[in-house]
């Protein structure tokens, strides 16, 4: 007899008075009414699910999932239930358990659009963009107008480099819903895209919606900036500062372009200010650059205490400790000429259709230039060449990726962070062409934001004067940094067609003059690791 009470299930009377409180916003009191009849009938389904519900809606969402998972227990078919464990689970930061219930969800009913779209979020959350897009792909497919989900497709198709499918369905949503934010999206995937007239309309479109977007306003001067439109960007930089003048990346890109005028201090203060990405290291440039070596020292010695994976603080330990005759402690790359790499691209060799293809292409892309004030009698493209959907290009970025792992293997027993924090994953931070006539060279520099870079060389001067000219040369001094000696060792490579030199990007490098008329034509890339 008592087991047969126990399977006995409530009538609608006796339930009633907790749809009542529910109705009415009593949650209190729905939670202990029902809690109550919960022991009179501990395999009701019902009453599970309601005691859930009015848990959760006082956020007691641990508790809540406790409830619905009693009552899954009953009947683990209901796919709405899954779907209100996902919820909640995703507001306990319990992610992985998120996607469980929700997969659940949209497997017992894959009509469920909602559950769709919160799976493609949990996914997006964990970075495991190609789920995510499958999911809101899904969502859109069902509810054709689901404006969320087409500008979060949009969102996680730029994040795996799919640009222009990035950019059709931010376009896609923005049919359906005038967005700033998806503006700001827009204009950023057409930026990497190289196209930056382009960008500059879809963020004018943000700010047509909002005019106070300040980061709007200071992308908007990164594209000046990258089309030589250097007076603009900086009242694009300033209005975003008027608007918020803590924001991150504008002080920084303010920062960086003062420092390349030549206003270091100005260039400081900004750097300080901005707290951003690399802001250290390029303070501490400022400092050694216009010989502030105490302040420079002393922070030198500071940084290196917390970070011991920075290419570019690495060019300055190095640099200093050369400089002035002292021992470099920081263990980086100490010899970064001993790392320096020169192999072949074989698809790159000979009669090559690949070679052909690609010298094709970069003439005939829709890349627009951009502004290099170390690049003279050439031209440098916008964007992220080996994020474009050109197979020539496409397929380079994998022969260049198989070339990087040969990197990795060969340098695989050396003891340092260089090597041993080596990015895992071959993530193309940038890439790009440049382009040089009769006269053509860049100044030297290194890659600030790289870890390892590299030269592939498609077309080379022939009709030389002497036999470096268009060659690559590599030094641990460069930059017009402090000097006190003469004594900074260089390595110079003299590539051929196909040839591909890398390099830690802690590593000067500048190309020589050429009296040729032969264009000279290279991609560059930089390596760096992901960021979670």
């Amino acid at each position: 007899m008592k087991k047969n009470a126990q399977l006995r299930q409530p009538t609608q009377a006796e339930i009633q008075p907790v749809l009542n409180a529910l109705n009415t916003g009593q949650l209190g009191v729905a939670e202990s009414t029902a809690k109550k009849m919960l022991k009179q009938f501990p395999n009701a389904f019902v009453l599970h699910n309601l005691y859930g519900n009015a848990l959760a809606g006082q956020n007691k969402f641990k508790d809540a999932v406790d409830a619905f998972r009693k009552a899954l227990k009953i009947d683990p078919n209901v796919a709405e239930l899954h779907f209100n464990v996902g919820i909640l689970l995703t507001n306990l930061n319990r992610t992985e358990e998120a996607i469980n219930s929700y997969r659940k969800a949209v497997s017992l009913k894959s009509s469920l659009v909602d559950a769709h779209y919160n799976l493609g979020a949990a996914y997006q959350s964990q970075q495991q963009f190609e789920k995510a897009g499958k999911s809101y792909q899904k969502a859109v497919e069902l509810q054709p107008g689901f404006y969320e989900a087409m500008a979060n497709l949009g969102v996680v198709l730029q994040e795996q480099g799919r640009l222009e499918e990035a950019v059709e369905a931010y376009n896609k949503a923005l049919a359906v819903q005038q967005d700033a934010q998806t503006f700001f999206n827009l204009g950023t995937a057409l930026k990497n895209q190289g196209k930056l007239g382009d960008a500059i309309d879809a963020y004018n479109q943000a700010l047509v919606i909002n005019p106070d977007y300040a980061e709007v306003h200071s992308n908007i001067g990164e594209v000046l900036r990258d089309q030589g439109r250097y007076d603009e960007s900086v009242k694009a930089y300033k209005q975003a500062l008027t608007l918020d003048p803590d924001l991150p990346l504008a002080n920084y890109s303010l920062a960086v372009y003062l420092y390349d005028s030549g206003d270091l201090q100005g260039g400081l203060e900004h750097f300080q200010r901005s707290q951003y990405a690399d802001w250290q290291e390029r303070s501490l440039y400022c400092l050694y650059k216009t010989q502030q070596f105490d302040a420079f020292k002393q922070g030198l010695d500071e940084l290196k205490r917390s970070k011991d994976n920075s290419p570019f603080l690495a060019t300055l330990a190095g640099h200093y400790a050369e400089n002035f005759n002292t021992e470099n402690d920081y263990n980086f790359c100490k010899n970064p000429l001993d790392f320096v790499f020169h192999t072949a691209i074989p698809e790159l060799k000979g009669d090559s259709e690949l070679l052909k293809q690609l010298l094709q292409d970069i003439e005939t892309c829709d890349a627009e230039e951009k502004s290099q004030g170390r690049l003279f009698n050439g031209v440098q493209s916008a964007g992220n060449l080996f994020k474009r959907s050109e197979p020539s290009f496409r397929q380079l970025a994998g022969l260049v990726a198989d070339a990087i792992e040969r990197y990795r293997q060969t340098f695989s027993d050396e003891n340092c962070q260089f090597v041993k924090a080596f990015p895992k994953n071959t993530e193309f931070a940038s890439s790009w062409y440049v382009r040089m006539h009769t006269g053509g060279h860049l100044t030297s520099h290194i890659h600030e934001e790289g870890w390892v870079s590299g030269s592939l060389y498609l077309s080379l001067p022939t009709n030389k004067q002497h036999e470096h000219e268009g060659s690559i040369e590599l030094s641990t001094h460069g930059d017009d940094y402090p000097q006190k000696h003469d004594c900074f060792p260089t390595k110079t490579i003299a590539p051929e067609v196909g040839d591909l030199v890398m390099f830690p990007s802690s590593v000067f490098h500048r190309t020589i003059p050429f009296s040729s008329d032969d264009e000279r034509i290279c991609i560059a890339f930089d390596l760096k690791p992901v960021v979670n």
